[in-house]
C-alpha cells in the first residue's frame, strides 16, 4: 500500500483570501514576504511550493479577488429594466468597495504596482468583459423597446464602469457607503427611458463635432 502522502497545513484559498486583503491593504511593493506569510499561516517554502513567486502569487490573488467581488454583476444582469440594471450595478458597487472589514476601495486601485503590469491587465481585462455585458445588455434592452432606439449600448456601459472606478477611488478616501450609494442612485437619472426625447446625451452639431 503506498505511503500516505503529508496533508497540506493550510486551506489554499483561505490562504489566498489572506494575501487579496495583505496586499489590498499594503500594496503589492509593500506587501513583503514576511506580511504575506504571516497573514497566510503558512512559511516561506510552503508558499513556493503553493503558489510559486511572489508575483505569481500576486496573479493568483488578483484571479481570487474577482471571483469572489463580483458577485454583484451577475446580480445587476439580472434585473429586468435597463434603469434597474444600471441601479443595481452601481449600488452593487458602492456596497462592495465599502464592505465591513475589507480595506475599502477595490485591489485594483489600493494595490498599484510599478512593475506587475501583466498581472494587472487580469483587472483592466475584467472591466472590459464587465462593460461588454453591460453593452450587450443595453442593447437588447433597445431592441426590446426599454431604451431609446438612438441610446449608445457601448457608451452607456462605459459611463457605468467609470463611475465604479471612481467609486472605487472616493472609498479609498474614506467616503462612507451611505454617500456613495445616494451618488448611485443620483447617477441612474441619465439612464433614459424607452420615451426619453431628446436623447439625454444629445447636442448641437457644433458642439458635437467640438
Amino acid at each position: 500500500m503506498a505511503p500516505v502522502g503529508r496533508p497540506r497545513a493550510f486551506e489554499p484559498e483561505t490562504a489566498l483570501d489572506a494575501a487579496v486583503e495583505t496586499f489590498w491593504r499594503h500594496g503589492y511593493d509593500a506587501a513583503g514576504l514576511a506580511e504575506l506569510t504571516e497573514a497566510m499561516g503558512i512559511s516561506r517554502p510552503a508558499l513556493y511550493r503553493a503558489f510559486g513567486d511572489k508575483a505569481q502569487l500576486f496573479r493568483a490573488a488578483l484571479e481570487r479577488y474577482i471571483a469572489r467581488n463580483m458577485e454583484y454583476v451577475e446580480a445587476a444582469l439580472a434585473e429586468p429594466t435597463a434603469r434597474e440594471v444600471a441601479e443595481a450595478f452601481l449600488v452593487g458597487n458602492a456596497a462592495a468597495v465599502t464592505s465591513p472589514g475589507q480595506p475599502p476601495g477595490c485591489l485594483s486601485v489600493q494595490a498599484m504596482v510599478t512593475d506587475q503590469a501583466d498581472a494587472f491587465s487580469l483587472l483592466a481585462e475584467n472591466r472590459r468583459v464587465i462593460q461588454g455585458r453591460l453593452a450587450d445588455r443595453f442593447r437588447c434592452a433597445i431592441r426590446d423597446g426599454d431604451l431609446p432606439s438612438d441610446e449608445d449600448a457601448e457608451e452607456l456601459a462605459r459611463f457605468l464602469i467609470t463611475l465604479a472606478t471612481g467609486f472605487a477611488i472616493r472609498a479609498a478616501d474614506g467616503e462612507p457607503r451611505h454617500a456613495l450609494v445616494a451618488l448611485a442612485h443620483r447617477s441612474v437619472a441619465v439612464v433614459p427611458s424607452p420615451d426619453s426625447t431628446p436623447h439625454p446625451n444629445s447636442a448641437p452639431d457644433h458642439l458635437r463635432k467640438a
